[in-house]
Parts: structure tokens; sequence; C-alpha cells
């Protein structure tokens, strides 16, 4: 409580007794999320928060962490660093945030038990940073591309083995390719369904009814079609006059992606009923910088000279040369699809503009962000497709878009770095590795003990979820990729069986429980609010 003065008391925790409120606070959020990992793991029921909105029923491991919060401050705070590595894995891979939260608490508890007063506790942290490293380029030799046959067991795993989940998101994949987006919304239905789109799809339709030429879908249709592409406002005919005599001219189609004032789309819509044009205005789409980067990508994409008005554009100036062309446009109520052709595109553009795109998407710290790059990536080069998640009830509905939502980004995080022997298996055999062997200094031989047991971890909850322990299945002489498939419960080929990890949510969650991890380990004073709590 900060009084008139700014006065604002801290309670402050050292040594002992602040790392075991901390310690606390890691095995608490831990227990609650890691008994979600694995196809044996269970559900979490969550209160909302205001008491009114029912409960949530998940297995997704960032949802049950982000719901978490404690009384005691300095317990809070370990679960506050914990969330963090949950969200940041979240962030960078999609998933992998159970997995995250269970290496943190064994790197902590193993940390604590091995550092505290017995040896140097920098060096100790030193090498298990230097150790991860290493471990992170073992993984990556140890991964391999996907197949267009492994997308749906990737997708199947992370939808907690649902296996018609999975389908569904190969079949989208397929239709999209590889470099195309695919995104996840609720469905007005108890259904469950996708939708794909080849093309570019603009989140803006028609700006008047009277530009429809196919009255049964409320849409209108060109094929072989002109598209001019503005940002600069059209307030006077005019200003297009250049454009629309040699489409008058040759009976040419025209789609106009630009902000038109009401006096020049009613001239427009007369004349297109009149029958002298062929012509359709559809508004920029989004506001901001995004829609300049996305106008962009459409002028690039069909090969138009973008008119814009931040540059200092004259639209007076435009010429038929400057247009673009598209093999087909479809524009409904609120959305435009746009069929790419392959005139006037220049392909060595549209590459520098993908690879552009992709240092962005490796700087993109939250996810809204990375999403929206991945999507304008899709638009230059792949397809789009929709998922829409149906259910009988809200609650189902929102548990079923969390399985989703994590599996369409497992498969392209998979798809991104490739993928590894599943089930904790990748991390459990390099804990066997001879960079873990522990020969070096003694600070050296610490760290590589922490790391074993922590890489050991991922497995053995997954297994314990499954009331099962490794001593029940593993010897130590089973071959790399070798493993116990818990579905079928059968020994064999790990990938092969379709029990697969992205290399990409594995490294994230390891690099990210390292990071909290260490910082928890390297604390020795802790300073909080002081709080006091009363009953109402």
């Amino acid at each position: 409580m900060i009084d008139s003065a700014g006065y604002s008391p801290k309670n402050l925790h050292f040594g002992e007794e602040g790392r075991k409120k901390l310690i606390k606070g890691v095995t608490t959020m831990s227990n609650a999320v890691k008994s979600t990992l694995g196809p044996g793991g269970n559900t979490v029921l969550i209160e909302s928060v205001n008491h009114l909105r029912g409960i949530t029923v998940t297995k997704d491991g960032v949802t049950v962490a982000r719901s978490i919060d404690l009384l005691d401050p300095v317990e809070n705070l370990a679960v506050r660093m914990m969330k963090e590595a949950a969200d940041q894995t979240a962030t960078s891979a999609g998933d992998g945030t159970t997995t995250a939260i269970v290496l943190t608490e064994s790197l902590v508890l193993g940390g604590l038990e091995l550092i505290i007063d017995k040896h140097n506790r920098t060096e100790v942290l030193r090498n298990i940073s230097e150790i991860t490293t290493k471990v992170v380029e073992k993984l990556k030799e140890k991964s391999t591309d996907v197949t267009d046959n492994m997308i749906v067991d990737v997708a199947t795993i992370s939808a907690n083995n649902d296996r018609s989940i999975g389908t569904i998101i190969a079949d989208v994949y397929n239709d999209v390719g590889k470099t195309g987006m695919v995104t996840v919304e609720r469905s007005q239905t108890s259904d469950t369904y996708s939708e794909t789109t080849t093309g570019i799809k603009v989140d803006r339709g028609y700006s008047s009814p009277l530009f429809i030429n196919d009255q049964k879908r409320d849409e209108c249709v060109f094929e072989d079609t002109m598209i001019l592409v503005a940002d600069v406002d059209i307030n006077n005919i005019l200003q297009i006059e250049n454009v629309l005599k040699p489409i008058i001219n040759e009976g040419k189609k025209l789609l106009i992606i630009a902000p038109c004032n009401a006096n020049v789309v009613n001239t427009l819509a007369a004349n297109v009923m009149k029958g002298n044009l062929k012509i359709c205005v559809v508004a920029p789409p989004n506001f901001g910088y995004k829609q300049h980067e996305l106008m962009q990508d459409i002028a690039i994409s069909v090969g138009a000279t973008y008119f814009s008005e931040g540059t200092g554009d004259d639209l007076s100036h435009i010429t038929y040369d400057d247009l673009g062309h598209a093999a087909k446009v479809i524009v409904g109520r609120d959305k435009t699809v746009i069929l790419k052709s392959n005139e006037n595109i220049n392909q060595s553009e549209i590459d520098e503009r993908v690879k552009q795109l992709w240092d962005a998407h490796k700087l993109a710290k939250q996810k809204n962000d990375k999403d929206f790059i991945v999507e304008r990536i899709a638009s230059l080069t792949g397809g789009i497709g929709v998922i829409f998640v149906g259910g009988n009830t809200d609650l189902e509905q929102k548990e079923l878009y969390d399985r989703v939502d994590d599996a369409v980004c497992a498969v392209r995080s998979a798809l991104e770095e490739g993928i590894l022997s599943g089930a904790g298996k990748s991390l459990y055999e390099i804990s066997f590795d001879e960079l873990l062997s522990g020969i070096g200094s003694e600070e050296h031989s610490v760290a590589c003990k922490i790391f074993k047991t922590a890489l050991q971890e991922p497995l053995t909850q997954i297994l314990r979820n499954a009331g099962l322990s490794v001593e029940d299945i593993y010897n130590g002489n089973e071959a790399d990729g070798f493993g116990y498939n818990l579905k079928t419960m059968e020994m064999g080929d790990l990938i092969s069986m379709g029990v697969i990890d992205p290399l990409k949510v594995t490294r994230s969650a390891l690099q990210n429980a390292v990071s909290v991890a260490t910082t928890i380990l390297s604390t020795n004073a802790i300073i909080t609010m002081a709080r006091t709590y009363e009953s109402q």
C-alpha cells in the first residue's frame, strides 16, 4: 500500500527462507500442470475469475499455467517466472508448455540440492548454459524433415491423440501447402470443419451491393481481372481516368482495392448497372501500419504498382501498365479472394519479400505478430485454411479449440525445423550421451548431473501419468528412436509409429526452462510488496 508521501513498504527474504518459498511455488505450479502431460494425462478444472462464467476443462498446459496465482507473494513470484517459460514456449513454438514447466521444476530442484553451499553457483549455472547449447545442437542432429504422411501424426499427438482432429489438420495443410497459413476459429454450429483458399484473402467485401453479379451467392465474380492497388483516397472519378478508359475500350474487368468516397462508389456502381463497366470496389484491409504492409503484399502478388499516400504518390499519374492481374476474383459481403495468375509477376521480388518476412518472424515476440507474419507469407506463397471448431456446449467448444490450436501450432513448428522421436525419448537419450559424461571441473560435473535428471523427467512424467514407471518399460539398451507407444502399448520405432515431437517445440521448451531455472537458482534475495489480506 502506498501512502500519500509515496512510502511503499517492502518485505525482504534472504537465503534458505526465500528459496524454500520459491521451491514451494515451483512445485505447486508444476504439480497442477504436469498431470496433463502425455496421452495418459488428466484434465484440469479451472474456475472463472468472476465465478459467473462457468468453468474450463482442459489438458492444455499453458491454459492451466496462466490460471494459477498464489496467495503468498514469494511463491507467486516463482509461479510468474514459470508462466514466463510457458508463455515464451507457446509464443515461439505454439506447444510444449507443459514440457517447459516439467523441465524447469527438475532443473530448479536438482540445482538447489546440488549447488547450495557446496559449489561455485555462478560456475555451475554457466556450465548449465553451455550444456544447453550443446544439447540443442545434438537435438538438431537427431531431427528429420517432415513428410506429408507425418503431418497427421504430429497433429494427432498435439490434439491429445484425437485422430479425427489430426486428419482435419493434415487435410488442410495438404490443400494450402507447407508454406500456407492455417488458423483456428470458433464455429457457429456444433460441427468442426475446415475451409481453404488458394490465393490472397482480403478481409473486406464489396463497397456496394450493386457490384454483385452472382445473385445466388451474393458475390461479384470476375475472371481474367485487372487490379488497382492504392491507399490514396479516390475522391474524384477523374483521378483514375487513365485506367478507366482502356478498361472500357477493351472490355476488361477491374477490381479496385482503394478507399473511395461515396460519390465515386455510386458513380461506378451506376455504370455497372447500365452495363458500361465490369468493375468492383473493395476498401483496403485493416488499419495503420498493417494496412500498408498488406497492401504491399497484394500489389507484389498480382504484379501491380502500389500507389501509397505515405510515400506521396499521386494517383492521377496511374496508367494501365500499373495495374496487376488475377486469374479470378471472388468478392463477397465481408471478404475477397484473389486467385493469382502468372502475368506481371516478379518472382524474385516475391522471394525477397518472403525472406524479409521470415527474418521478421524470428524477431517477433508476440504470438499475434508471428501469426500475422505467417499469414502474409501464406498469401504470397501458398494458401490459407481455416478450421472452425464446434461443440455442443461452450465448455466442450473451449476445450476442443485449445487442442486444435495447439495441434496447428505444433504442425507449423514441425514444418519449420523438423521432428524428433516423441514421448520425451529424444531428451531421455541425450541424458546418456557423452556430452553429459561429467568430464571436466567439479562444477561441470554438477551441471551434468542436474541436466541428466532434468532431461529424463518429461519421459518419466509421461509414463507416470499412465500409471507406469521407466523401470517397467526401459532397460537402457534401447536403440535411438526406439520407445514405448502408450496408445498401442507396444515397443518400436517411435517416428514410424507416429509418436513425434517437433524439434522447435522441444528446443524452445528446453531453452526457456533453462533460462527461468538459472534465474531462480541465482537468486539469494527476494523483495516483495508488503501486503495485508482481509477476509471479505
